[in-house]
């Protein structure tokens, strides 16, 4: 059906798609296959397999991100456990699992006979000053050991697994190409990477670069698929669902992965896709389920189970729990892009090892001596989410109760000595968390921050849930309590707190609202507790809104100067295309390509003294009334292959782009390309208001690149102007959407200006 050159209607790197020619095309190739399925039973079976093939896609990218995420969980859980001690009978198990076989009914501090710790595996068993010291001193090396080899992989084999991987996913949905970016190399090196990273006790997490692994999975399974692997736009509905599937594995939240997918990371989002990426994330959730990696037979680690109702009263705590989320997300934007910068702009960004190793050691020598650092922090989310039972022995349950049997009910008491110091490790622990989380994010390992936000919001929420619990014990007649608390039983739930306190930091710092809702909503799976998470997540991204209106990943984008203009921002401007176009009117002749009135050399010439990445072709010089865009990319494939297989093609040779010869023609034979030529190029009046002209953008997904033309009905010479040059525009925001990407026609080089982006950015 298609029998273009190799190589045309492709995009190089660093080059935007065109989504509208690209979806025209997938239409013309479902025409024709459509067509073809009367004609014979192979064209039968071939029509058949293309109208399922998108979901068998999305099958095979479910169940190989579910058996991923798996492996990724159980060799996480292993390796963070290596640094603590080893299970002697059997090396492969981690300590929760090698505790499983031990006779104790209670252990201390998750150890039991069983497991060994490096001192006790030293031949050193008794508990002093110098087994801590010894624990503590290899503690850091393993975590020096774990987060070089992570950067030393990264570096070596791919570059592009270090870091999340959202901000440069949403760029590749928004119509970006990245080649190398969702390669089978990134996918190996982020995996075994992520393990490394979370392994070595940096404050980070594996959740967000499971999306970044998803991805890279969709990538190399549609290219299995024709259909979507020689066509960038479709592409991306696998790489949609892809994402989906990501955040289901993540946390274990199926239908908030779709909505995280719609909501924040994708752009060309059709109602098929939509249905596919519930498909896709529903198999990647069951396959982790039949993995079980946790042993609990949830997701994640830290799925929670609350039977307690909220009392109305309980909405003031929960939502000053949102405006301090708010604040810390805030903070934490500002500080970590802060501090990118300035390691963009100075030495530091050359040496990315000797960063990670220092934050590495800093990490680790002051994580130690605190119980709540020390610990991994999904073990940290699970603990701050718990409720305290008859059983619990942690600090954070010392509460003054008395319990006759195990079936007693917990009632409601004093907080002891051991909530007392948990208040203080937390409130260091937080401090901590915060400040070396922003200098992490952003080094050269792969980094995830749903994991880190979680955290801190958990211990604020812990420590105001007991805050209010210790209030309702003192003081159990208020009548804000409704009478709930003077029972003598426990009314309030710290974990609660806990669960909504990390929901509201997550909102702060990454502004999702809805998808997080239900995400959380996934880990504790009842439907009661919404209201609560709705109003924390509501104040939080209010608040962060009120002090800057990008997330992390959006502030990123930005900081990296990616190609990417947010659908969600508002413009108001007073200014037409007029005032924007260059050349402006009159300023000069504009350059054209004729329909048939060219030779191979004079295109060749016109090439060679431009750099645009397109031209726009016309009826003649005289007559420039706009027949089309061809593509500078496509226009010099296509005469460089006519030389080679067509006969008589010479320099003389005529250039056309109409079906038919306009005269005789005597001489060589004549290059006929009006296959490459776009006859439908997006046109607009030159008196177009520019919110009109953004509107565009969105309408056509933003990056209809190389084909915005505005003009007269007339004259040609104000009908092919380049909208996009806007760089004269210096307060508005169109200014920025220029330096990203917006050189198109008549102007500087973009390819040379993205090669720049290229190595500033990664190199």
């Amino acid at each position: 059906m298609d029998d273009l050159s190799p190589g045309i209607g492709q995009y190089d790197d660093f080059h935007t798609i065109d989504w509208q020619r690209d979806i025209a095309r997938d239409r013309m190739r479902h025409r024709y296959i459509v067509k073809k399925r009367t004609e014979s039973i192979c064209d039968l079976i071939r029509g058949t397999h293309d109208a399922w093939s998108g979901w068998l896609c999305v099958l095979l990218v479910g169940v190989a991100a579910g058996a991923v995420a798996g492996v990724i969980d159980i060799g996480t859980q292993w390796m963070k456990d290596l640094k603590d001690g080893v299970c002697p009978q059997a090396f492969w198990l981690n300590r929760e699992q090698c505790c499983w076989s031990s006779n104790d009914t209670l252990y201390e501090d998750y150890y039991c006979a069983q497991w060994y710790t490096w001192p006790e595996l030293l031949g050193y068993f008794r508990k002093d000053a110098w087994s801590f010291i010894i624990s503590y001193i290899l503690y850091v090396l393993w975590s020096l050991i774990f987060a070089g080899l992570a950067v030393l992989l990264v570096r070596t084999f791919a570059p592009y697994a270090c870091g999340s991987g959202i901000p440069e996913i949403k760029t590749i949905l928004s119509g970006f190409i990245i080649r190398g970016y969702l390669g089978k190399w990134t996918l190996v090196i982020k995996s075994v990477g992520m393990i490394l990273a979370v392994a070595s006790g940096l404050s980070l997490g594996k959740e967000g670069p499971l999306v970044h692994v998803a991805c890279c999975i969709g990538n190399i399974f549609s290219y299995l698929f024709p259909k979507y692997g020689k066509n960038e736009a479709k592409k991306r509905e696998i790489l949609s669902a892809a994402s989906a599937a990501g955040v289901s594995v993540a946390f274990g939240a199926p239908i908030g992965g779709v909505l995280f997918s719609l909501e924040e990371v994708s752009y060309y989002f059709p109602l098929k896709t939509l249905w596919r990426s519930f498909f896709c994330a529903l198999v990647a959730a069951f396959i982790l389920r039949s993995i079980n990696p946790f042993g609990n037979d949830h997701l994640v680690m830290f799925y929670v189970e609350y039977t307690r109702n909220w009392l109305f009263v309980e909405l003031v705590p929960f939502i000053i729990l949102g405006i301090l989320g708010g604040l810390v997300g805030t903070i934490f934007i500002k500080g970590n892009i802060r501090w990118c910068s300035y390691r963009k702009q100075s030495q530091l960004g050359k040496y990315p090892i000797t960063e990670v190793l220092v934050i590495a050691c800093i990490t680790a020598i002051i994580s130690f001596p605190n119980t709540y650092t020390r610990m991994n922090t999904s073990d940290l989310i699970k603990l701050l989410f718990s409720q305290c039972g008859v059983a619990d022995v942690s600090l954070l349950c010392d509460y003054n109760r008395n319990f006759t049997n195990v079936n007693s009910r917990i009632e409601i008491a004093e907080a002891g000595p051991g909530v007392h110091k948990s208040l203080g490790l937390l409130t260091l622990a937080l401090i901590f968390k915060l400040c070396i989380t922003i200098f992490t994010f952003g080094i050269k390992v792969p980094t995830g921050l749903f994991i880190p936000s979680l955290v801190m919001g958990a211990i604020m929420g812990r420590m105001v849930g007991i805050g209010m619990e210790q209030l309702a014990y003192h003081y159990p007649h208020l009548w804000v309590f409704q009478g709930a608390c003077s029972t003598g039983e426990n009314c309030l739930s710290p974990g609660l707190y806990a669960m909504v306190g990390a929901a509201a930091c997550l909102g702060g710092v990454t502004r999702m609202t809805v998808s997080l809702v239900v995400i959380m909503f996934e880990l504790t799976g009842s439907v009661k507790y919404i209201v609560p998470l709705m109003a924390a997540v509501m104040a939080s991204k209010w608040v962060g809104d009120a002090f800057g209106r990008r997330g992390i990943y959006d502030a990123h984008i930005n900081l990296n100067g990616y190609p990417f203009l947010d659908s969600k921002e508002e413009y108001t401007y007073t200014a037409l295309a007029t005032d924007i176009m260059t050349p402006r009117r009159n300023e000069g002749p504009l350059c054209v390509i004729t329909q048939d009135s060219m030779t191979v050399d004079s295109i060749e010439n016109v090439l060679k003294s431009t750099d645009h990445n397109g031209f726009p072709v016309v009826v003649s010089q005289e007559s420039q009334y706009l027949v089309g865009f061809v593509l500078r990319k496509d226009l010099t494939l296509a005469l460089g292959n006519a030389k080679k297989t067509q006969e008589g093609v010479v320099g003389e040779s005529y250039v056309l782009f109409t079906s038919h010869l306009p005269q005789p023609v005597s001489g060589p034979t004549a290059v006929k390309l009006r296959k490459i030529l776009d006859m439908a190029p997006i046109t607009i009046t030159d008196q177009t208001p520019v919110e009109t002209v953004i509107d565009m953008f969105y309408d056509y997904l933003e990056l209809l690149q190389r084909r915005m033309f505005c003009g007269t009905s007339n004259n040609l010479a104000m009908k092919i102007q380049n909208l996009c040059y806007l760089t004269k525009i210096r307060k508005l925001y169109l200014k920025k959407l220029v330096n990203n990407y917006c050189r198109f026609l008549m102007v500087d080089d973009l390819y040379m200006w993205i090669l720049q982006l290229w190595s500033s950015t990664f190199l």
